[in-house]
């Protein structure tokens, strides 16, 4: 049965196809809605509806077998009600004159009873206070994170302006090191040739002392 079979099967008992159609569009319209928002529609003895959130997982292409990895998606579904289920099975025979799926007891579509409201708006409070503590867990962790990334930036800075100071020293007494050297091989190619004259000189002063024997002996023998 499709969508235009649904509204000529129930025409006749809402005075005509155009008034069935506008029934059907205004529950389809408004089960959709319900869902989207993340509500859970539940018709008692049909069944419910309801929104599902799917988690990433992994899949195979049925045609190439390949492995593919599925993204995280809500899908609908539908859960088949009691009375829906016992009719389906045959454990209850389908009335001719009467509704298959019996309207729900006078006072129930009012709305829930107290108990159950207090326990749905306890079990909201409760998950509200759980994704209030995840988002304040995940602040405390991203400060965390990020005071911990300063801090090694900082030693990191702190730690190359060191090693630098220190290359910088190093290059400093290289310098004053080789400064040291020239000026000394400097001096010493000074002196060097100071020492080479006083070396000459001296056999001048020998001859002249050799000189001086001769002269005396000349004078002795006259």
């Amino acid at each position: 049965m499709n969508k235009a079979q649904l509204v000529e099967a129930i025409a006749d008992k809402l005075g005509g196809r155009q008034q069935a159609a506008d029934a059907v569009d205004a529950v389809l319209d408004a089960l959709v809605r319900a869902v989207v928002a993340g509500d859970r529609v539940s018709v008692t003895g049909f069944g419910s509806f309801e929104k599902v959130e799917r988690p990433a997982r992994y899949a195979r292409n049925p045609q190439t077998g390949e492995r593919v990895r599925v993204k995280k998606t809500s899908v609908p579904r539908f859960r088949a009600g009691q009375g829906f289920k016992d009719l389906v099975s045959g454990s209850k025979k389908l009335p001719k004159n009467d509704i298959a799926v019996k309207k729900a007891p006078k006072g129930s579509l009012s709305g829930p009873s107290p108990t159950i409201a207090k326990a749905a708006g306890k079990k909201a409070a409760a998950k509200k206070a759980t994704g209030a503590a995840k988002k304040a867990a995940t602040a405390r962790k991203a400060t965390t994170t990020a005071a911990a990334k300063k801090a090694t930036a900082k030693k990191t800075a702190g730690t190359a302006k060191t090693a630098a100071a220190a290359a910088k020293k190093t290059t400093a007494k290289k310098t004053a090191a080789k400064t040291t050297a020239a000026a000394a091989k400097k001096t010493a190619a000074k002196k060097a040739p100071a020492k080479k004259v006083t070396a000459t000189k001296a056999p001048a002063k020998k001859s002249t002392a050799r000189k001086t024997t001769a002269k005396k002996a000349t004078a002795r023998k006259k």
